[in-house]
């Protein structure tokens, strides 16, 4: 019998990236349990990975390469070998080429991992090569890293577990002991030591209920709330006036521009009181070290980089910048000297015959149903990897009409029949993390992790590095990197930023040389052009948006006028415990511990309709409609519905929907976010 254990670094798209320990016995995986080392996560995992070893081992997984028997999206399919599923690839994505260009190829992914080279490496280098067309923002991150950005210069922001320090902790739009349980302790030990925590978010979430306090405005009124408390720390002079003096930009136009943003004037957009709003922008102005927690959540809107772009300027007008324990804390990816994978290093490095990256185009990730139906280009040839979109992109129905054209190739690689590989013409394996070598960069606390595989892959199963080289070998494409073994594309990706002895020996490493206590803004030194935090932002206008934040109500959301056929504004929250995202919803041991999809609403908005706890209701707008039972809940308020996000289509009942078809796709403001969180429904008796 022959025991093996390795050091591994969970995968998934999450702040924590914890640590983990795997055992496999005689080639077979055992155990997946956290590792006590890690200094951030501290050997625990959470409910959804502590039954990895069940997700590994599943009778469901796809082992080998499997080719459309069927009707698009019948999941009809059979088995192939790798060499006909690639002659396959080949001929057809060689016919769209000849027929069409390189560009009417598209890939997408996501971050069904986010690991440093399979999440995406060899890929870049082999759609360089087909010419295909770029991917570009993000669902999760582009608006909010591009709001803060337009003040700071980039996304580096105040290290979360400087909350240990912090007298007041904002929690804005972020569910901490659900989504980021591993910061959680922090909190909750500075929260003990007599700091004050304040959730902001429209759902009582489990970790408002742990809040000294809980705001409940319309979903995203964020704006709105942000310079009602600008205009009072003004007025009522609550502004570190030095640091501003010396590191901001702007500051006499910013007040001008928000000295009618009173609480009175935001509590009418908001729905919170004009007295709450003046209590929040006092007790942030008075204490000096007060931070601002911020993830993904607020981002989700039309406004959402303005959001961002609000949340990083608090600081700077208190000087909490200064101050242990203050700040705005986002993703701390920024802190991390790794160099990215991109295109062009890997168009150096692959041939000479890779056209130039600015001639391709680039579509939005989030608006894949409109690349799939409104180009006047389309798209005929779609590769997709670590993701479900279908599921997971909104305005999901628009991205299903797409997938059933017969004029578009599919290629999938995963791991499950997953919703979205129903619809594919070749779905190729996909390994799991225990399987593959990977480096995994964390987003939410600065221990870069190790991933050393604890097995080989089941079945003909391949990590997303393999797959890529095998297709580009399939086109006759030959280049350096994908001559490159896999241990080889770490040690380029990470240069000579990180000793890879040291983080394989170890299983972690710190990726900053920054101290603990470190405060990167305490003296300034921020990246715009000017080194100044730019409270009046020069790149907004060269993009066409206003130098300075503002409030603008929008066709499809809360404070707008479309209060007629769809009223209600829709929330998708993880609430889950079993699973987040829609990896683990599609299987038995997790989804069928969850109760199904509801939709929750507020008493008042239940009676209006002459709803009770358990009837079945239709939760509808232009793009779609679901039937679901009602749970009446004080959760909410009024004007909010909530339906949890996550589930497969078959959780649903006809298996053919979900709730990103009600979903609204729309850009944000800039960034190139997702506007989802600004999706107006009704709901009525079904």
């Amino acid at each position: 019998m022959t025991t093996i254990e390795v050091l591994g670094t969970c995968h998934h798209d999450c702040p924590d990236s914890c640590g983990w320990i795997a055992t496999s016995v005689d080639g077979v995986l055992t155990s997946v349990r956290g590792n006590p080392a890690h200094p951030y996560s501290d050997g625990q995992l959470c409910p959804k990975v502590n039954k990895f070893v069940g997700r590994v081992n599943s009778d469901e997984r796809l082992l080998t390469p499997l080719i459309r028997a069927g009707e698009k999206g019948s999941g009809e399919f059979r088995e192939a070998s790798w060499e006909e599923a690639l002659e396959l690839v080949v001929r057809e994505v060689d016919a769209v080429r000849a027929e069409h260009g390189g560009e009417a190829i598209l890939p997408w992914w996501s971050a069904g991992t986010q690991g440093l080279i399979q999440n995406s490496s060899t890929s870049h280098a082999l759609f360089a090569l087909l010419g295909a067309s770029r991917q570009a923002g993000s669902v999760c991150g582009a608006a909010a890293g591009a709001g803060m950005a337009s003040v700071y210069g980039d996304g580096l922001g105040t290290d979360p577990l400087q909350a240990k320090y912090s007298d007041l902790i904002i929690l804005w739009g972020t569910n901490t002991r659900l989504t980021n349980r591993h910061l959680w302790p922090t909190i909750e030990a500075a929260q003990k030591r007599g700091a004050k925590v304040i959730v902001i978010d429209p759902i009582r979430t489990i970790t408002a209920d742990a809040a000294d306090q809980h705001l409940q405005p319309l979903p995203g009124t964020d704006v709105a709330l942000m310079l009602a408390i600008v205009q009072v720390l003004i007025e009522e002079d609550l502004i570190d006036h030095e640091y501003v003096a010396a590191h901001a930009l702007g500051y006499a136009e910013l007040a001008a521009h928000v000295s009618d943003h009173t609480p009175e004037w935001a509590a009418v957009r908001c729905g919170l009181s004009a007295d709450v709003i003046r209590a929040l922008a006092r007790e942030y102005g008075r204490t000096k070290a007060s931070m601002i927690r911020g993830l993904i959540g607020a981002e989700h809107h039309v406004s959402g980089p303005t959001m961002y772009r609000l949340l990083s300027m608090l600081p700077v007008l208190t000087g909490s910048l200064k101050t242990l324990g203050g700040g705005f804390a986002r993703s701390v990816g920024s802190w991390a000297e790794v160099s990215d994978i991109d295109d062009s290093v890997f168009a150096q490095r692959s041939s000479a015959e890779v056209p130039e990256a600015t001639a391709r185009r680039s579509l939005d990730q989030p608006r894949l149903g409109a690349s799939l139906t409104e180009l006047d280009d389309p798209i005929h040839a779609l590769f997709i990897w670590n993701g479900n979109p279908i599921l997971s992109m909104p305005n999901a129905a628009a991205i299903r009409r797409g997938l059933l054209r017969d004029d578009l190739f599919t290629v999938v690689s995963e791991q499950f029949m997953t919703d979205t590989a129903r619809y594919a013409d070749v779905i190729f394996p996909a390994a799991m993390e225990t399987e593959q070598l990977d480096v995994m960069p964390a987003w939410g606390h600065l221990w870069i992790g190790w991933n050393e595989p604890a097995t080989e892959p089941l079945g003909e199963a391949v990590p997303n590095t393999e797959f890529f080289r095998r297709i580009a070998a399939a086109f006759g494409f030959s280049g350096e990197v994908f001559a490159k073994s896999d241990i080889e594309l770490i040690e380029l990706a990470l240069g000579e930023s990180v000793s890879l002895d040291e983080l394989r020996r170890v299983g972690f490493v710190r990726v900053s040389d920054f101290p603990e206590d470190h405060l990167p803004y305490a003296n300034g030194g921020f990246h715009t052009a000017s080194g100044k935090a730019e409270l009046v932002a020069e790149s907004c206008a060269a993009m066409g948006v206003s130098r300075l934040p503002e409030w603008e109500p929008i066709a499809e959301g809360p404070g707008s006028a479309a209060t007629g056929a769809h009223p209600l504004c829709l929330q998708t929250p993880k609430k889950q415990t079993r699973f987040l995202n829609t990896s683990y919803s599609g299987l038995a041991a997790h989804a069928g511990r969850e109760s199904g999809p509801v939709v929750e609403l507020d008493p008042s908005d239940a009676a209006a309709r002459g709803l009770e706890d358990g009837d079945d209701a239709s939760v509808f707008n232009d793009r779609g409609s679901l039937t679901l039972p009602v749970v009446i809940s004080d959760r909410l308020r009024p004007g909010v519905v909530s339906v949890a996000w996550g589930f497969w289509a078959d959780a649903y009942g006809d298996g053919n929907t979900s709730i990103n078809d009600l979903t609204n796709a729309a850009d944000t403001v800039f960034g190139r976010g997702s506007a989802y969180g600004d999706t107006l429904v009704e709901v009525v008796r079904a």
